[in-house]
């Protein structure tokens, strides 16, 4: 929320789409799930209000787009035990002939569930690869979406970018702090530009035009 009206998230803008939808869902999963004993539950439709105009608001942002477009572009249906209910999905194909991988944001229907069994689960820490090894095998770098070259760019502390008295702070500096990450994938010549501190313009939001012209 901002100024009391549903607001986008910044430090999910240069996200996938599916991560975007998937991290929505879950937090508003947990939260609903939570509650379904309570008697009044129904109550959560303000929460699925904000979160749901906030989801499409980070995604408008993200896609330069509207509400309205992203709305209709991942509108969807999934069927639930109180009949079907409308959803926001994104599905990623995969080949070799496995199941496709859906992030679902709503379809969770506010009813109490008087037979509701609440239990904590203890989780299980597995091998799952870590948000750095995702962003190096996406291939591109996250200032001027170059594919050649990349490296890792690290700070030895979130609290190193906020230092006081600094100037205005180039584009990598505010990337970071904004998505509170002490890592950015790179390519070689913004690596360099960066330690020499002329990494003051990014190219990732510009026009195909504007950088082919260097402007």
């Amino acid at each position: 929320m901002r100024r009391g009206k549903p607001w986008h998230r910044n430090m999910l803008l240069h996200d996938a789409d599916f991560t975007i939808v998937d991290k929505y869902g879950a937090e508003y999963r947990g939260i609903v799930q939570y509650y379904l004993m309570a008697q009044n539950v129904c109550r959560l439709s303000r929460l699925r209000w904000v979160m749901t105009v906030s989801l499409l608001r980070t995604l408008a942002a993200k896609h330069d787009s509207t509400v309205n477009k992203m709305a209709c572009k991942y509108k969807a249906t999934v069927d639930t035990p109180d009949g079907p209910r409308r959803c926001f999905a994104v599905v990623v194909q995969r080949e070799d002939g496995r199941k496709p991988l859906v992030a679902r944001f709503g379809g969770v229907p506010l009813r109490r569930q008087h037979t509701t069994v609440m239990s904590d689960v203890q989780p299980v820490m597995g091998n799952r690869q870590n948000e750095l090894i995702r962003r190096l095998l996406a291939g591109r770098c996250e200032m001027c979406e170059s594919t050649t070259g990349l490296q890792v760019h690290h700070v030895r502390k979130l609290a190193d970018l906020k230092r006081p008295r600094r100037p205005d702070p180039g584009p990598w500096i505010r990337q970071m702090a904004e998505r509170r990450r002490k890592t950015l994938v790179v390519c070689q010549k913004c690596h360099q530009r960066i330690h020499a501190g002329r990494a003051t313009v990014s190219t990732r939001n510009r026009s195909p035009e504007s950088r082919v012209l260097g402007n």
